[in-house]
């Protein structure tokens, strides 16, 4: 069968296409010959990796394959302490990432849940209940409130029936549907008021609808094959410590080669050689790198969650902290998908209300000044109106008030309720005798009530089809004859709210008397009404979604809004919130398909906002901007966001509104479903991502002054000043604890400020490679001195290749080179807490984990040296107060050349420059 615009043919033409019967349906012979050709109507699922699969592919990374080989060296040479704790550490590695990696491809699993399990199917002429997987094209099923769309399917009878589609398309509020053909082929999905879709729900009513598309040929399975096709690449994190991991060897292998080749040229033996060779290259490379990262990304997820963030995939915690663009749906991420009253008109004035939600708390405003509602007669019997014309109910538990029925009924209680009027109370004096349902085509609904006048009939509608019933006004406490003027007037201002995205509702009333009414028939009572104003509501931004709107934009970050919305709607709220700040730029999915994909890649930029959209146009949206070299964060909660969710670097899903679909797609799910927390992971992401440059700097830096320290002694014919065991021990002591707690150093208060950092940016750029130089010359440079200042033997005979006697005094002079080395590290770590600002203004004990963290290395190095058992172990001998003095002298050296460095930058930094000419 050929897929059709099923929206543009008439009921005749349906039938014709589909070769079925309006009354009777499909026969079984013929629903089983269906099956078999088109297959049965379920999503195919796209096979995923085994467990054992992704836990080999943990093992993916240069680094880690050079740290394999690190510790088999080690192993070889019988260094099985170092060895096994490599091995540990890449194991533990490998694990935390297959756990948080192992339900990251259940997107289609979580799919095949929207699918209805059972539908109520016409065949042979008889209603009978079938698995949905079993239906095919041509089938005609019955619809009817709380039911599940089996499968997309054309309207043939519509009782006051409205779906819910706010997970395919974004629309907030429940469509009317109708059985009308539309004439436009083209039209958005959410626009296709005689078509249901598969995923969907029927919010109300009731109806009959052939089915037309089944299984992967839904909207549905079309978008859970955009979710097969939507890539997901390496985060930057990963490319840089790949590229990192590289450089780092290469450089490691380089130096160390040039360490062994001067030894031999000076005499040492080939095997001594070789051994401090390979210790020198396991301590250089900082085996617990990838350890630390995941350890850091992982205590970073644990805040996350404090501040609503929940990550499911650690690497992404890093990708938020560099996100150029955050894509963010409107409905209850920017607003608070709770619809609120903001203007009502009424007595020929414009009143504003204040509050936002469903809680009925807030005042009524005229020119900013409160006003009372017991002397406005108008805004009264308005409210009034708007309660006694209502099927809804507003309902507080656990402190949180929400509507049972539609969002825009609970907004006419909320609003009353303000004003102290309250439903169950009205319902008392005036009960329920009759009531005419909302219509899509009739655009109103009626109540007839009993008061204490009689029977009385409320209305409330569109505006413009309210006023048709209309011929009185209720205007300062007096019904008079509504005018031309008035008219002229109401629909003015309809269209100034309307403008303003407001959702406008009118509002009238009669008085039936004691008519005796047979059947209270619309138009027997819906005439000769007195109009009593106009209720304007819209879902208002979250308060705190401005603020953080604003966050975004001191940090160089671009929010882009994409709804199912309506152009002007979006635009409205775009413009209050501070995304869209200049004109003209917003789209909507209509103007999409117009543009090529060279076209879009080349706009991108410049559009803030995005309007009435497919699953294919967000995922077009996404790749548009990742071309473009944007850092692309995608927010959203219905299936039809899952596809570009899972393309953007980041996938960003709604915990409370949010689809199964959507949060399998994610990298991270926001718990409270607001904007802010949004923004609060990308804040929590790019201290994360601060944090891993400080220790890699610490790491980076002192391994450079290892291996200056065992370069410079070779190139100067110097003894060797460290023994392998303890260059290992150095490695162990410094990559362990005192860089971790770097990892978790507090986030700069500053840190919204900068501008997104460029994806192409490396970990060490050449300024970063020239600063750990320096640092780590400044470490080598110390240690030395402590040495040759211990040996206390003149200059020449350094040159004269070790010419000392004292085998003791040599013994000293390398235990306390080894102490300056590890004491000079620890004192270093606090200078890379920051580059700028000195120690002593951030504090020394502003990170307590990094002071707890240095005592222990600290009191290990002190037990290694003045312990008996472990000289033996180390090659160390105990040390004499003043050698300790020594130690902490050369050791602090390092702290006060930094200091004067970030003291001489801030100088230059807060001089003026001198004007020219």
């Amino acid at each position: 069968m050929e897929t059709k615009h099923w929206h543009t043919l008439d009921t005749k033409d349906i039938i014709i296409a589909l070769s079925t019967d309006e009354r009777r349906g499909l026969s079984s012979q013929e629903a089983d010959i269906r099956l078999k050709k088109y297959g049965p109507n379920k999503l195919a699922e796209k096979e995923g990796e085994s467990p054992l699969f992704l836990f080999i592919g943990q093992f993916r990374n240069f680094i880690v394959w050079v740290l394999i080989g690190a510790a088999i060296v080690s192993g070889i040479l019988g260094e099985w302490l170092d060895a096994t704790a490599i091995v540990a550490i890449v194991i533990l590695n490998a694990i935390l990432g297959f756990v948080q990696e192992y339900r990251a491809e259940k997107s289609l699993a979580a799919l095949k849940k929207l699918s209805s399990p059972s539908s109520r199917v016409i065949r042979n002429g008889e209603i009978t209940a079938i698995p949905s997987g079993e239906l095919v094209p041509g089938d005609l099923v019955e619809l009817e409130a709380g039911s599940l769309v089996p499968a997309d399917a054309r309207l043939n009878i519509a009782f006051n029936l409205r779906t819910q589609e706010a997970s395919l398309t974004g629309e907030s509020t429940p469509v009317d549907k109708t059985i009308d053909p539309l004439t436009d082929a083209s039209i958005p999905i959410g626009d296709r008021k005689n078509m249901v879709f598969m995923g969907t729900s029927v919010a109300s009513g009731k109806g009959r609808a052939f089915i037309v598309e089944t299984g992967m040929s839904t909207q549905l399975g079309r978008i859970a094959g955009l979710i097969q096709e939507a890539g997901r690449g390496e985060t930057p994190l990963q490319k840089k410590l790949s590229d990192f991991g590289k450089w780092l060897v290469y450089g490691c292998l380089g130096v160390v080669t040039m360490v062994f080749v001067l030894g031999l040229i000076r005499g040492g033996e080939l095997l001594e050689m070789f051994l401090v060779s390979v210790s020198l290259a396991v301590a250089a490379i900082p085996e617990g790198l990838p350890a630390i990262v995941t350890i850091a990304l992982a205590l970073g997820v644990h805040r996350m969650v404090k501040r609503n963030a929940l990550i499911r995939k650690l690497p992404s915690v890093e990708t938020l902290g560099c996100a150029t663009v955050i894509c963010s749906d409107k409905t209850g991420t920017l607003t608070q998908n709770e619809m609120t009253v903001r203007k009502i008109y009424a007595d020929g004035q414009t009143i504003e209300v204040s509050g936002s939600g469903y809680s009925p708390v807030g005042d009524f405003l005229n020119s900013s000044i409160p006003i009372s509602i017991d002397k406005d007669s108008g805004l009264k019997l308005a409210l009034e109106t708007g309660v006694l014309c209502n099927s809804s109910y507003l309902s507080k538990k656990n402190g949180m008030w929400t509507v049972v029925g539609d969002p825009t009924e609970g907004a006419l209680l909320s609003a009353a309720g303000k004003a102290g009027i309250w439903k169950d109370e009205l319902e008392g004096k005036y009960p329920l005798v009759w009531e005419i349902p909302f219509d899509s085509q009739r655009k109103k609904m009626a109540t007839v009530r009993k008061g204490p006048l009689g029977m009385m009939v409320y209305e409330k509608g569109a505006p413009d089809v309210v006023l048709e019933d209309c011929s009185k006004i209720f205007d300062k406490g007096v019904t008079r004859l509504l005018t031309k003027k008035d008219k002229e007037e109401i629909l003015e201002k309809n269209t100034e709210f309307a403008r303003g995205a407001l959702r406008v509702l009118g509002f009238a009333c009669r008085v039936l008397g004691d008519e005796p009414q047979i059947k209270y028939d619309s138009s027997a009572i819906e005439r000769d009404m007195v109009f009593v104003g106009l209720l304007a509501m819209m879902d208002p931004p979250r308060p705190e979604a401005k603020l953080a709107v604003e966050k975004c934009h001191k940090a160089g970050i671009n929010v882009v809004m994409i709804t199912g919305d309506h152009k002007n709607t979006a635009l409205a709220i775009a413009e209050e919130l501070g995304i869209s700040r200049k004109e003209g730029h917003a789209l909507d999915g209509a103007e999409m398909e117009g543009l090529t994909d060279e076209v879009l890649e080349r706009d991108v930029e410049n559009i803030s906002v995005y309007a009435r959209v497919s699953a294919e146009h967000k995922l077009r949206i996404v790749r548009a901007l990742r071309k473009r070299g944007e850092v692309v964060a995608m927010t959203g909660d219905g299936v039809n966001d899952a596809p570009a969710i899972k393309e953007a670097d980041i996938g960003v899903a709604m915990g409370i509104t949010g689809t199964d679909v959507t949060k399998e797609a994610s990298d991270m799910v926001i718990t409270d479903d607001n904007f802010a927390s949004i923004v609060a992971a990308v804040e929590e992401g790019r201290g994360i991502y601060d944090n891993i440059k400080k220790f890699i700097h610490y790491l980076l830096s002192c391994n450079a002054g290892e291996v200056m320290v065992m370069f410079f002694s070779s190139l100067l014919g110097l003894p060797m000043p460290l023994f392998p065991i303890q260059i290992l021990w150095i490695n162990m002591a410094t990559d362990g604890l005192p860089a971790l707690a770097l990892g978790v150093d507090p986030i700069d208060p500053n840190i919204m400020n900068r501008p997104s950092r460029r994806t192409d940016e490396g970990i060490v750029s050449k300024s970063f490679f020239s600063w750990i130089s320096v640092q780590g010359f400044v470490m080598a440079l110390s240690t030395l001195l402590a040495f040759i200042y211990v040996l206390d033997v003149d200059v020449s005979e350094f040159f004269g290749c070790c010419s000392v006697d004292d085998e003791f005094v040599l013994a000293r002079a390398r235990t306390v080179a080894f102490s300056v080395l590890v004491f000079t590290q620890l004192f270093h770590a606090f200078n890379c807490r920051n580059g700028l600002v000195s120690i002593f203004k951030i504090g020394i004990l502003g990170n307590k984990k990094l002071v707890f963290a240095c005592a222990i290395s600290a009191f290990l190095q002190f037990a290694i040296v003045q312990t008996p058992f472990l000289n033996k172990i180390f090659n160390t001998v105990p040390l004499r107060a003043v050698d300790w003095l020594y130690i902490f002298i050369a050791s602090s050296f390092i702290i006060w050349v930094m200091e004067g460095i970030k003291f001489i930058k801030a100088v230059k930094a807060t001089k003026p420059v001198a004007s020219k000419g």
